[in-house]
């Protein structure tokens, strides 16, 4: 495979490994119960929405990063694509400490470390792309209100929920 080829090869490996990994820490906690024994506030989404809403988000997120992937002769792209690599490892670091490790309080440091890292990561894309800044602003979005839902949770679940 061609350089050409193998760099968007990998960038939207990464984004579907990192949504499978997710998904597969995620389950066992719906599944067991677990995540429907938490006390949620009203405005928690159903769960059947999260699957849809994800799916698109990474696909968003791979395109994005493929785009910028692109520009890597007419612009340096190496920290855009480098912080978009830690973002993803943070992505993953939430599901495993929210859903697999049953760690809200965790999940909370890590979602607040990964919106900085989203915000950064759309910043540095705006400046290669611009189309590529704005398919990562539904991901800030959505996890600033995923970040609001884990700070809620938390507050709403004080004793250590395993």
């Amino acid at each position: 495979m061609s350089r050409e080829r193998l760099g968007p090869a990998v960038l939207i490996a990464a984004c579907l490994l990192v949504q499978l990994a997710g998904g597969l820490a995620t389950e066992p906690a719906i599944s067991s119960g677990w995540y429907r024994g938490l006390l949620k506030p009203s405005w928690t989404p159903p769960d059947s929405i999260f699957g849809p809403v994800w799916t698109a988000l990474y696909l968003m997120m791979a395109t994005a990063a493929c785009l910028v992937w692109n520009e890597r002769r007419h612009k340096p792209v190496g920290v855009a694509l480098g912080v978009f690599s830690w973002q993803l490892l943070l992505n993953l670091a939430w599901s495993l400490l929210f859903f697999g490790s049953r760690l809200p309080l965790a999940g909370l440091a890590n979602i607040l470390l990964l919106l900085a890292a989203i915000g950064v990561t759309t910043v540095l894309f705006f400046r290669v792309r611009f189309v590529a800044g704005l398919l990562m602003v539904p991901y800030f979005l959505w996890t600033a209100y995923a970040a609001a839902l884990n700070w809620a949770i938390v507050g709403l679940n004080p004793q250590p929920v395993t």
